[in-house]
């Protein structure tokens, strides 16, 4: 039985070789490749290579070589169809029948390739003539270099489509092949077809393997859209491909991250700054399938591509919806991050003002899509409200439900537990008859001593609470004074915030690249206003009454501040471990969970020197 060829392409750029081989013998990696010792000859040291970038396998002692159909028909013993049977079960595709037809579509598909690569090659030309000169000197304004403009095979579409028109059809080619890859559109009243790109710049968009399918376009002046692209063909779907896919699986290889930006400028930004790893989509939102395809772009291991969005509100809108499509998706070490980028800002315009190392940092912040989820739920409910916390768990069970794998799902959901026990552990009340919450005394006895001579435990901010307000002067000496950051970034990684607000705002701080002598009040304050904590920065920074959390305290009275705040928060956690330590002690078990309790009092005495000034026992 023959097989259209285009099925068998299909095949092979769904399965990773090293998938094929690993479940049938070990290997071991070596670079960019796999090797072992040969599975058809024997041998002491290993000289059978298997290279996913080329698709095949090789042994250097007996000579054996061919693809993943290949090795399946060796090493299982198989015929060609049985082999292409079980690994297309495999890939999730269905054995065709070929027929006449559908031989006929591979050859009609083969020709409107070299079609698609003709034009290409004229737009190319056209950057250089007279009628490009504008479009040349647009991309050159962009910071693009000559040598740029030839890797990427941009060029330009000029008004006037009857030349483009004229010498496709001197190499043979009908209207109605022109029409059916999306460069010439018929008008309905039965005219001659135009040219559907005129006056644009040109950027050519590969498949899989590099070869065009079809085209993004600019346009220069004049009426119309900004970006326009080629309509989906038998050659193209706008859902199923990438920007600088084939580039990016190679960087992936490579050990580059694969990093998803917004537009074709920005992936091009990004490969010239070292990035060589980026890709967008073809004018649409992310797909499920290009979610799948940035998966299968990576090696084995841990999957998980960077999503860059704008730091603004659309920006956010978009990580949210992108967060959706991905949930139901998710597989063990499947996953994805989000980075924001700094407020009016794309990739693009970032590297330009601040290089590579601008980018990096915003991609060294991208923030797991568990906080994304969470912050996409709990935004616009005050979780300090018993149903609006409930409210946010039931968002949250709903969004896990929809994880198709078990496994990922169970782990997610048990995060979210995790989660608001946190959020909720210094909330309860006081139990009458001996047992009480995190930071309370103990029914019917006085409150003990402040561990702090600096900090005023009657300082309350309006109506914020003791342990929000310990939280909120906290922060607010770390965004007045930045050199405490790095100082204190071990304690302040342990701690764990109650307040949801300055929880995210905590996280935000410990992003920063602490160790970066550059940072300042200036710096720190964009960064956590690009993202989107405009509104709480400002209404904490007014709420700040101590003298020693302003930014004209000196920096040795902020810094003994921000210690003992530090102490009473960490000491009040400790103090939750004993309260849980005797609630499971009533309950029957050892006393393993007070030696575990007295563990971290004591790594408190040893870090922060406060914590012998008060007993645990309140």
């Amino acid at each position: 039985m023959s097989l259209p060829p285009n099925f068998l392409d299909e095949l092979r750029a769904r399965l990773n070789l090293s998938d094929v081989v690993l479940k049938r013998m070990r290997m071991q990696r070596a670079g960019r490749e796999w090797k072992s010792p040969c599975p058809f000859h024997k041998e002491k040291t290993p000289s059978f290579y298997v290279n996913d970038q080329k698709g095949f396998f090789h042994c250097f002692g007996c000579g054996a070589h061919g693809d993943a159909i290949g090795f399946v028909m060796r090493h299982d013993n198989l015929g060609f169809m049985e082999a292409v049977e079980l690994l297309a079960a495999d890939a999730g595709l269905q054995v065709p029948k070929a027929s006449p037809q559908e031989r006929q579509k591979f050859e009609r598909q083969k020709s409107l390739y070299d079609l698609v690569e003709q034009a290409t090659q004229w737009f190319e030309d056209q950057l250089h003539t007279a009628a490009g000169r504008q479009a040349l000197t647009y991309l050159r304004n962009r910071g693009l270099a000559d040598e740029t403009i030839v890797r990427f095979r941009l060029g330009y579409a000029p008004q006037d489509g009857g030349a483009l028109k004229a010498l496709l059809a001197k190499a043979g080619y009908s209207d109605a092949d022109m029409v059916e890859v999306g460069l010439f559109k018929r008008p309905d009243d039965g005219r001659s077809p135009y040219a559907f790109f005129r006056n644009r710049v040109m950027f050519p968009v590969t498949d899989r393997r590099g070869r065009v399918v079809a085209f993004g376009a600019r346009i220069m002046e004049g009426e119309g859209p900004k970006y326009i692209n080629s309509a989906d063909n038998p050659l193209f779907h706008k859902g199923k491909l990438l920007y600088n896919m084939s580039r990016a699986r190679q960087a992936a290889a490579d050990g580059k991250p694969v990093i998803v930006t917004e537009g074709y400028m920005d992936v091009i930004s990004c490969v010239v700054a070292g990035f060589d790893g980026a890709v967008a989509p073809l004018g649409t939102a992310l797909t499920e399938s290009q979610i799948l395809e940035l998966w299968k772009l990576q090696p084995e291991g841990r999957r998980i591509p960077i999503l860059c969005f704008d730091g603004d509100n659309a920006g956010r809108r978009a990580a949210f919806r992108a967060v959706e499509r991905i949930l139901p998706l998710l597989l063990p070490d499947h996953s994805a991050t989000v980075a924001f980028l700094p407020e009016k800002e794309d990739p693009d315009s970032l590297i330009r003002k601040g290089g590579a190392a601008a980018f990096q940092q915003v991609l060294d912040r991208a923030r797991p899509l568990m906080d994304v989820l969470w912050e996409m739920e709990a935004q616009g409910r005050d979780l300090t409200v018993p149903d609006q916390r409930a409210g946010l768990e039931a968002a949250l069970a709903q969004r896990c439900g929809g994880i198709a794998d078990g496994r990922v799902r169970r782990a997610y959901e048990q995060e979210v537990k995790d989660r608001l026990y946190r959020l909720g552990r210094q909330r309860k009340p006081a139990r009458p008859g001996g047992f009480a919450g995190a930071g309370q005394r103990r029914f019917g006895q006085p409150e003990g001593p402040p561990v702090s001579r600096l900090w005023d435990p009657r300082l309350r901010g309006g109506v914020a609470a003791p342990g929000e307000m310990r939280e909120r002067h906290a922060l607010a000496i770390l965004i007045n004074h930045p050199a405490l950051l790095e100082a204190e970034q071990e304690t302040l990684a342990d701690v764990t915030f109650a307040s949801p607000q300055n929880e995210r705002l905590r996280q935000a701080l410990l992003a920063i690249p602490a160790t970066d002598s550059t940072l300042d009040y200036g710096e720190i304050r964009r960064h956590l206003l690009a993202h989107g904590f405009a509104e709480s920065v400002e209404a904490m920074l007014d709420g700040i009454s101590h003298p020693a959390a302003r930014p004209d305290a000196t920096p040795e009275t902020a810094h003994r501040l921000l210690r003992e705040i530090l102490s009473i928060l960490a000491l009040d956690q400790v103090r939750t471990e004993r309260l849980n330590a005797e609630l499971e002690g009533v309950r029957g078990t050892d006393d393993g969970v007070y030696r575990r309790s007295e563990a971290l009092r004591k790594e408190l005495v040893q870090r922060l020197g406060y914590a012998a000034e008060t007993d645990l026992e309140e």
